[in-house]
């Protein structure tokens, strides 16, 4: 066989295996959001009920403010992205949503400082003191401007990101945190890609915004470049406020799937500023790297927890296997093959995708398991929960069926050429 009739077959082959992704995950997509749509809405008050059961029955009507907005989001973000799913149902839901966060989830207004838990109709249960909730509510503010228009939503977000930035770079007392003497000077890895997400959201084709938080976007890689530890070879959860590895648990402690989803937030900053170099280091630290060490050898899928070490993590979680680790990685490898071309990733892709689908999907119900254990076996049946809501596997479904789309068209192979036709023979050409 030629080198080239090889290299053409091998793209084929690619070709095929990226339709047929394209295909389970759009199927998968609509399967997913029929099931939070027809479960979760809340008509009397707005907003989500996301304690749901594996048949989708409400088992705690506790609204979190991290999953209103991020189901306000998810909403907006396909009503705007995907043609199916232009439905005046869905966008009326996100609004409503949308207006209980603006009604409630700040606890004491003028103040910015949003509630962790509300009641079913918005009253302050519990706040945390991170800048989560905050980040959320900006995201759903800002998606639900782009869909409706309404410039109230807009001001919003930009007022919630200047509070934040004023939080994470300057004044961090709004968030309640006490400076007790003994605690290191940790910065874990969560904020820095938090205001990463959010200076890519807000500045989508919009220049002013855009050029207003270009600095912050490259502040915030660098911070999140630093956690890449041990000569290179391991990515750490928490770093010193002055990038040094830090001492004990706190110190060693290594979430994989964070890595990774850290992974596709960098990758888009480097995409967005052309820096091929920064892609490639990317790929190498924060999508190859914490999957080799954070794919389970014995039952497949990731682990949630690792120690960098190799001692026993203190968590008892840490050998489960959860949802959204998955689903960020799916994002990741595709992403880096798209951008890369690189057959390897798509690979790992296929590894990941495979695995998720098998073991978290729920065949009978809809949606995805959450929470694994070891083995696979699923350990919670929820659908959802306090942490678990619309959007990790639903972000990862529309996303990955967006770039397999675009893949599928740029490499789209070229038509077989054909054989030149037989030229009959003239009469008596003996």
């Amino acid at each position: 066989m030629s080198g080239g009739l090889r290299v053409r077959q091998d793209m084929e082959k690619e070709w095929e295996t990226l339709k047929a992704w394209k295909e389970r995950v759009g199927q998968e997509l609509d399967r997913v959001m029929a099931f939070w749509m027809e479960h979760s809405h809340d008509q009397e008050h707005g907003g989500f009920f996301t304690c749901l059961g594996r048949d989708g029955q409400v088992y705690d009507d506790l609204k979190y403010v991290w999953l209103q907005g991020r189901q306000v989001w998810m909403y907006c973000r396909l009503y705007r992205k995907v043609e199916r799913f232009r439905r005046p149902e869905l966008l009326d839901s996100a609004r409503a949503g949308g207006d209980f966060l603006l009604r409630h989830a700040r606890v004491t207004p003028p103040g910015k400082k949003c509630a962790f838990v509300l009641t079913r109709d918005g009253r302050p249960v519990k706040v945390q003191r991170t800048i989560f909730s905050e980040c959320f509510y900006t995201m759903a503010m800002n998606e639900l401007w782009r869909v409706t228009g309404d410039a109230r939503y807009q001001s919003e977000a930009v007022e919630m990101m200047e509070q934040l930035v004023r939080w994470v770079r300057e004044d961090p007392s709004g968030l309640g945190q006490p400076r007790l003497s003994g605690a290191p000077g940790a910065e874990p890895m969560a904020v820095p890609m938090m205001l990463l997400c959010l200076v890519e959201q807000l500045g989508e084709a919009d220049a002013e915004l855009a050029a207003r938080y270009t600095e912050l976007g490259d502040w915030c890689a660098s911070r999140i470049l630093q956690h890449v530890q041990r000569d290179g070879q391991a990515v750490l959860e928490n770093v010193a406020e002055d990038g040094r590895e830090l001492a004990g648990c706190l110190g060693r402690h290594q979430n994989p799937g964070h890595a990774l989803e850290a992974g596709w937030f960098l990758l888009h900053h480097a995409i967005r500023k052309g820096d091929l170099e920064l892609r490639a280091h990317i790929i190498d630290k924060f999508l190859l790297l914490p999957f080799r060490s954070g794919w389970d050898p014995d039952h497949g899928g990731l682990f949630y927890f690792q120690d960098v070490d190799g001692l026993c993590p203190t968590q008892l979680e840490w050998a489960m296997k959860l949802w959204w680790p998955h689903s960020e990685a799916m994002i990741a490898f595709l992403m880096g093959y798209s951008e890369s071309g690189d057959p390897a990733l798509l690979r790992l892709f296929c590894q990941v995708a495979e695995y998720t689908f098998r073991q978290f999907r729920d065949p009978e119900y809809g949606e995805w398991f959450g929470y694994l254990n070891r083995e696979g076996k699923v350990a919670l049946t929820i659908k959802g929960g306090p942490f678990k809501g619309c959007f990790h596997v639903p972000r990862c479904l529309a996303m990955c069926e967006e770039m397999l789309d675009a893949l599928l068209s740029r490499l789209a192979p070229a038509p077989r050429p054909q054989a030149p036709a037989a030229v009959p023979a003239r009469p008596g050409a003996e």
